[in-house]
């Protein structure tokens, strides 16, 4: 049953960080409804660094947020799958997906919408309940 709960909450993480990255590269649905705010995005640049804009921020940190989420899944399902007495024998490898899902529902509730927040939800279930059964 741990197993099955880890790869589900993974995989969760996996399809939501997939359908970020595509949103952020290939639809408009990240951009604000106000196209005056994008225009002023990409006009200014952050009080950091003059070596990119606010628009281009915008876009590199939803997309290496998407791998991140990703890359959590490109990690625990295969190894879930094929060695998942590693996860089991490790409460590194056992809690950290508790933590993370933890901390991903924290911002969502926080800063996000529903829809992030549900899967995010369902998913650290399906760690807290791995993680227990373990």
């Amino acid at each position: 049953m741990a197993q099955i709960l880890m790869i589900t909450g993974t995989g969760i993480f996996g399809l939501f960080g997939s359908m970020h990255l595509f949103y952020t590269f290939f639809t408009s649905r990240l951009d604000p409804y106000d196209l005056s705010v994008k225009e002023a995005m990409q006009g200014t640049s952050l009080a950091l660094t003059r070596e990119t804009t606010v628009w281009k921020a915008w876009v590199g940190f939803n997309a290496s947020h998407s791998l991140g989420a990703m890359l959590v899944a490109a990690f625990y399902i295969p190894l879930a799958l094929w060695n998942f007495t590693i996860i089991e024998n490790s409460l590194w490898f056992t809690w950290l997906p508790v933590i993370m899902g933890l901390s991903y529902l924290f911002l969502a509730k926080k800063y996000w919408f529903k829809i992030p927040f549900v899967g995010i939800f369902i998913a650290t279930i399906c760690f807290i309940g791995a993680a227990v059964t373990i």
